[in-house]
């Protein structure tokens, strides 16, 4: 039989973990296997033939344990392990733990509470109000419940992968096919293109000597499971970690038509057709058919198709249907967007001192190396909650550390601070004094994300209104693709922040990337400051501000728009406490 996908033996090993946990394992045990299920998931060759060579271990975190259940998936086409594990449950019980808010341990707390075995028996539980009673369960989940039943949320979706997976694995492609001797011109487009928080599939776009030739060496690279010809100049194909690819080879003359059109989502390809029919003309992938003349125009580059249009081109971060057509017809695009050499500074990163990796020097030595001229020490604070809580005593320690680091580093500033959790009553959680003797200070939602809408937004209000709050953290905690956003008012919390002068994160964790693009466009223009932080916890996690920088490219975002590609002359005088 031929060998699993990497997602297939990663969605089995999910599954083992999951069931132990409704099991009631340990949870050192179902991290490791959620650890090797990333790993595989994320690995850019195929897992089981590495099985099959005994190389299987050398993934992070497989181990001898794993690698006899990976060997039994591939051989007999299923787990023993788990196999014993679904014998103890009912099927549906598993469908639970895809809802929000509902993981296998409190799925399996509603099934030995209530029996629920099933999406259906959880929705009849909810709508007869019989949630509300279970300690760590109330109305609001109800509620909850229902709306994500309501929207299909406990089917499987499709996949989406976040973007330097996704985008890594186009840049492979498409290098590799440069290199091939067929090719002449390759490029990715698509949401990858456009630098979007998730993507769904690849396309490439390329021009060749010989379309069949080039078409057929997507199927032979590395990185692909499988591969079909989709006719003479095109082919799709599948990587080992189940994204589709789909190449199409096109002769040099249209190659900016096809650019254009799989880079442009489909609010802006809809738009620009919309616009173009105004001007007699019609525009697809193949031209731009001029309707008194009956003649198509090929265009080399995408500069052409809009200029044929009486637009100026339009960077692919801002073709998501959101007036960029206006503004290229107006001459108001930004005249450059921001550029991670931009940036003077990072103000927001971990050490030892809570969860980071490495030392108040060495964050400062790799930040030198990047060209920053000031950072900004901020170890999570006293009520974190994940065990790595710095006390006030260790923060006091902390300040005099970081001074004793930045009197004998040269060339860059580096700021005593502080990620402070905000309290639900929009208070940090150390005293004012403590907070005055830092130099920085960064409020960030880290508890009590349930709180609803009206009292997370005045909680966040509070926080902008504090004197020592210079900046608000990954403002709506979302995690991309795995957890919503907390209620709250964006809107409210703009106000607040341009009213107290505080200043709004673009955090740069691939999984966060919050502020949003939306959010974070809304925020400039309503005049507040807005950061680009990595929120790095290690030197290796520094350059995360690509993806921050992504994200403010997509918000409009040019240099003189982002506080902290400041120099420190102009930096400083911003924070609430040099006002």
């Amino acid at each position: 039989m031929p060998d699993y996908s990497n997602l297939a033996i990663a969605a089995a090993l999910d599954e083992l973990g999951d069931l132990y946990e409704l099991d009631g394992a340990v949870i050192h045990r179902v991290l490791a296997y959620r650890t090797a299920a990333r790993a595989i998931r994320d690995a850019p060759m195929s897992v089981g033939a590495l099985a099959r060579e005994g190389r299987v271990t050398e993934l992070p975190g497989v181990g001898r344990t794993l690698e006899e259940k990976i060997l039994a998936l591939l051989d007999t086409g299923s787990i023993p392990a788990a196999e014993k594990l679904r014998a103890r449950f009912p099927p549906g019980l598993m469908d639970l733990t895809r809802l929000p808010g509902l993981g296998p341990k409190r799925a399996r707390q509603l099934f030995d509470q209530l029996g629920i075995d099933s999406l259906d028996a959880l929705r009849e539980a909810a709508e007869g109000q019989q949630l509300r009673g279970i300690r760590g369960f109330g109305p609001k989940f109800e509620r909850t419940v229902i709306e994500a039943l309501d929207a299909g949320l406990g089917e499987q979706p499709a996949p989406r992968v976040l973007l330097p997976r996704a985008l890594g694995l186009g840049e492979q492609i498409r290098d590799e096919l440069r290199a091939h001797h067929a090719a002449d011109r390759v490029e990715l487009a698509g949401s990858a293109r456009r630098l979007a928080d998730s993507v769904k599939d690849l396309d490439i776009i390329a021009t060749a000597t010989d379309p069949a030739a080039l078409a057929a060496a997507l199927g032979e690279l590395d990185v692909i499971e499988s591969a079909s010809v989709a006719g003479p100049n095109a082919g799709r194909a599948r990587t080992h970690n189940g994204m589709p690819v789909d190449l199409r080879v096109v002769e040099p003359g249209q190659f900016g038509n096809l650019l254009q059109h799989f880079t442009g989502s489909a609010a802006h390809n809809v738009a620009l057709r919309e616009a173009a029919v105004r001007r007699g003309l019609h525009v697809s992938e193949y031209g731009i058919l001029d309707d008194a003349s009956g003649e198509t125009l090929h265009c080399e580059t995408e500069e052409g198709v809009y200029e044929r249009l009486g637009l100026a081109w339009i960077a692919p971060e801002l073709r998501e249907g959101r007036g960029e057509l206006a503004a290229a017809a107006n001459g108001g695009l930004p005249a450059r967007l921001i550029e991670v050499s931009d940036l003077r500074g990072d103000l927001h990163m971990h050490t030892t001192a809570s969860d980071g990796r490495n030392s108040i020097e060495q964050m400062a030595r790799a930040a030198l190396e990047r060209g920053y001229e000031y950072i900004a020490i901020t170890d999570h604070s006293a009520t974190h909650g994940f065990g790595n809580d710095v006390s006030p005593d260790e923060l006091r320690a902390q300040i005099e550390a970081v001074a004793e680091v930045n009197a004998r580093i040269e060339g860059i500033e580096i700021l005593a601070g502080s990620e402070v959790n905000i309290l639900p009553d929009g208070s940090p959680d150390y005293d004012d004094e403590l907070l005055a003797a830092l130099d920085w200070v960064i409020g960030s939602v880290h508890t009590s994300f349930g709180i609803g809408e009206a009292e997370m937004t005045k909680r966040m209000v509070a926080a902008c209104e504090h004197p020592y709050i210079d900046a608000i953290g990954h403002p709506t905690g979302r995690k991309i693709e795995s957890r919503a956003p907390y209620a709250v008012s964006i809107d409210a919390l703009v106000e607040a922040a341009a009213r107290t002068g505080t200043m709004i994160e673009i955090n740069s964790a691939p999984d966060r990337r919050d502020l949003n693009d939306v959010h974070a466009r809304a925020a400039h223009d309503a005049g507040v400051r807005i950061l680009v932080n990595s929120d790095s916890h290690g030197v290796s996690t520094l350059s995360n501000v690509r993806w921050g920088i992504a994200t403010a490219r997509r918000a409009w975002l040019g240099r003189d728009d982002v506080a902290n590609a400041l120099p420190w002359a102009r930096f400083a005088p911003l924070r609430k406490r040099a006002r």
